[in-house]
């Protein structure tokens, strides 16, 4: 898992929007916060008012190729800015979303964390379908091997 301990140099895409963003080479962003580590920004075609990404400045494609120190900080990151989004604009509630891969629904290919403030009746509706029917034995048989392969990790 991760990668700690390895060189978190910032490297770049020239062909990703959000390289392009991270290297402030978009005039028209509407930037709300940039450290070391991350930029924080709200997307050309919010889904409400107040959704804000979160990215790496490393371009880094899925979120299991984070650095460690990476994903440490996005996580902090991930709690302070829900909280200043949810006060800020009055929010009832707050998605926290991270798609890794086209079926998963990513459609630029550096990882980044969709912050999404939500109100009652807002336009985005249901985000898991209503019900699902998964047999008891499929489900233990993914939990067996999801547990299996967690006995190894430490943090």
């Amino acid at each position: 898992m991760g990668n700690a301990g390895q060189d978190s140099s910032v490297t770049a895409d020239p062909d990703c929007p959000f390289c392009t963003i991270v290297q402030r080479n978009d005039p028209d962003v509407r930037e709300v916060y940039r450290d070391d580590q991350v930029v924080a920004f709200f997307p050309t075609d919010p889904a409400v008012l107040g959704h804000t990404l979160i990215v790496p400045r490393a371009h880094v494609p899925f979120v299991w190729e984070l650095h460690d120190e990476d994903a440490e900080h996005i996580g902090l990151l991930i709690s302070l800015m829900s909280r200043v989004i949810v006060e800020t604009t009055g929010a009832e509630g707050l998605n926290v979303i991270q798609s890794n891969g086209h079926v998963a629904t990513q459609s630029v290919n550096h990882v980044h964390v969709h912050l999404v403030p939500r109100w009652t009746n807002d336009a985005i509706g249901r985000i898991w379908p209503p019900e699902t029917h998964y047999s008891e034995h499929a489900k233990d048989e993914t939990w067996d091997a999801l547990r299996n392969a967690c006995r190894g990790l430490r943090l």
